[in-house]
């Protein structure tokens, strides 16, 4: 009896052993060679290089290293900082698990890692970050079978070359140069100290954004290499007398950090297979770049005052090369990109569209419309300050920014045929079916989107797609001379627009500028501009986007939680600034001229006066549309 009692015991205990370790390791990946190891998901370098073909900068690995290239304090302060009895354990350290715990219960907290070098790049290689009792025994499971097919040597070389660094950098050598500009063998040992504290945090401890954090946890690695009696004394006092200093270019990437990131996205997008080495060609022009970083920075340090903490930029050539783009004051910062992944009101920066939409609709600049208060429904927009100038021109509503107007012009031609008009240009992201408030700009955009869709007036009507990649080419063992890969077909702009009505859209666009009652006067040029302002509500957002026939170019001022700011509007800081910007973009080049058709069909058709009469008496029959109401008490900007 007993003994067939134990037997049971014995068959549902080995029962419940096999189903948990199916459980656990039915899913195990499987471990392969060596030469595979070094080769799986390996992280690609890239090369960027701008329009003229000098390299900007780069992302992924800059290429591997072994041991014996590097000082020996290199690799012993990465052992210090991970993994002190690496050469000692089998995969797993339960010495180290058993410290770790210890150190856990006495904080009460987690403080320590148990985790060796080779379960790390276990991790890495095949398993996803979940904290999880199933990853962590199949962490240790992948990290015993590594150990039998490599040799120690081997694998701090391979964790050292795929190891996360933070600010793009994968591996030992792109780290030194990111943040040293140097090789990793020319490391002294204060900045190998300082790198070999980052991965346990590359973003909290990255040095371009909290160098004294990381300066501190270096402090403990110089610690644990002298009592591990890898340095002496004197050269960790040294060290800690002497720290590192950073290339600081380097480590930003400069004023192209938003730019890198968004190739390298852009060129995994393209070139999806594989991790092979590879020159990314931009159409960025280095020299507008700076400009335009400087500007961004100006528009932030000049609005401080009034509220003002972040800005962005963008510039278009013709065809819809990205020449520069700016998604912050600084990248080190905040990687947000606030010229392409966020998204804003645009204000009356949204108009041009609502005006193209009405000279579709059998409307000319010409055209007159009361500028009065008006309700649509429960909405009563208003001017700012409850000003109102009566009759006007749809040329001169469109300078001054005249809120009733563009809202009597969307109520007229209907808010679905301004949104597809919108769409056609490229603002995609519109509702099926808008509410009148997209006359003054309530919709988001990203600002890369807006300088695309103003672009279409540029070029004549017609729409091209912004890009950022000219070519990719693999560079085979990390070198150049590999085959090309990709390289960006030579498209034509798709019309989307009459031409003759876009001509009539930049004169008036023209006077936004150039008119002595036009909200953009602060962005006068020297040569032909066009453009529009705009402020979202409480100015919250200030925006100017204008283009010349050379270069189109958006601005926008705010802040990242959406505070109001005090009285910055489009026509103010943000004009100023796009201007300076553009005269020094286009300083020295030769003075280019807008395509006039149509342009000037209202000035020189002789039946004018007779139009703009009877346009004049329509307009005071249609008023018998609207409700006329005393003003609301929020207000709208008039920029």
């Amino acid at each position: 009896m007993w003994l067939g009692l134990g037997l049971s015991v014995a068959l549902a205990m080995g029962l419940l052993v096999f189903w948990l370790w199916r459980l656990v390791f039915a899913d195990l990946p499987p471990t392969p060679g060596k030469a595979a190891l070094v080769a799986l998901n390996r992280p690609p370098s890239m090369i960027f290089l701008d329009r003229a073909g000098v390299q900007i900068g780069r992302r992924g690995l800059a290429g591997d290293i072994s041991l014996p290239q590097l000082p020996a304090y290199v690799p012993r302060a990465f052992l210090a900082a991970e993994d002190r009895r690496f050469y000692s354990h089998f995969g797993v350290d339960p010495v180290g698990i058993a410290r770790a715990l210890r150190t856990d219960v006495k904080a009460r907290r987690i403080v320590e890692g148990g985790s060796t070098i080779t379960q790390q790049i276990a991790r890495t290689l095949f398993l996803t970050p979940d904290q999880t009792l199933k990853r962590k025994l199949q962490e240790a499971a992948l990290a015993v079978s590594i150990e039998r097919r490599m040799s120690k040597d081997e694998i701090l070389a391979l964790y050292l070359n795929r190891i996360y660094f933070g600010a793009g950098a994968y591996g030992i050598e792109a780290a030194a140069r990111t943040y040293f500009g140097k090789p990793a063998s020319a490391l002294s040992l204060p900045e190998a100290a300082l790198l070999a504290a980052l991965p346990k945090a590359p973003t909290r401890l990255d040095p371009t954004n909290d160098l004294s954090a990381a300066l501190n946890r270096s402090r403990l690695v110089l610690s644990r290499m002298r009592q591990a009696r890898w340095i002496t004394p004197a050269q960790e006092e040294a060290a800690r007398a002497a720290p590192p200093k950073l290339a600081q270019e380097a480590a930003a990437d400069g004023d192209f950090g938003y730019v890198l990131d968004l190739a390298a996205v852009r060129a995994r997008e393209l070139i999806p297979v594989g991790a092979q080495d590879l020159t990314v060609t931009l159409s960025i022009d280095s020299r507008l770049q700076k400009l335009a970083a400087a500007a961004v920075r100006q528009a932030a340090r000049e609005g401080k005052a009034q509220g003002a903490t972040e800005a962005a930029m963008a510039a278009l050539a013709p065809g819809g090369g990205i020449r520069a783009l700016v998604g912050g004051v600084d990248h080190r910062d905040s990687a947000f990109d606030r010229a392409v992944q966020a998204r804003r009101q645009p204000g009356s920066a949204f108009k041009p569209f609502v005006y193209a939409a009405a000279l579709e609709a059998g409307l000319h600049p010409e055209t007159i419309r009361k500028d009065a208060p008006v309700t649509v429904g429960d909405w009563s927009p208003r001017n700012a300050g409850g000003r109102y100038a009566g009759d006007v021109t749809l040329k001169e509503a469109l300078a001054r920014s005249l809120n009733t107007v563009s809202v009597r012009l969307v109520t007229e031609v209907g808010a679905d045929k301004v949104a597809a008009l919108a769409r056609r240009f490229g603002i995609e992201r519109l509702p099926a079916d808008p509410q009148p408030s997209i006359a003054l700009g309530t919709y988001e955009v990203s600002l890369l989107d807006l300088v695309s869709a103003y672009q279409v007036f540029q070029q004549g009507g017609r729409r091209s797609e912004p890009y950022l990649i000219e070519a990719i080419q693999a560079r085979p063992g990390g070198m150049g001379g590999g085959p090309e890969l990709y390289r960006r077909a030579q498209l034509s702009p798709i019309s989307v627009y009459d031409p003759a009505l876009n001509g009539q859209m930049v004169a008036m666009m023209q006077g936004v500028i150039d008119s002595g009652a036009g909200t953009g006067r602060a962005a006068r040029l020297d040569r032909p501009a066009a453009g529009k302002t705009g402020t979202s509500q409480s100015y919250r957002d200030a925006w100017f986007v204008g283009f010349t026939p050379e270069l189109a170019a958006a601005i926008w001022v705010g802040d990242d939680r959406a505070r109001p700011m005090r009285d910055i509007g489009g026509g103010d800081l943000p004009a100023r600034v796009w201007g300076g910007f553009m005269k020094a973009a286009l300083g020295g080049a030769p003075i280019g001229a807008f395509d006039e058709a149509g342009a000037t069909v209202a000035e020189t058709d002789p039946r004018n006066p007779f139009y703009a009469g009877l346009a004049a008496d329509l307009a005071r029959i249609r008023q018998g549309e609207f409700v006329i109401a005393p003003p609301a008490e929020e207000t709208v900007p008039v920029q």
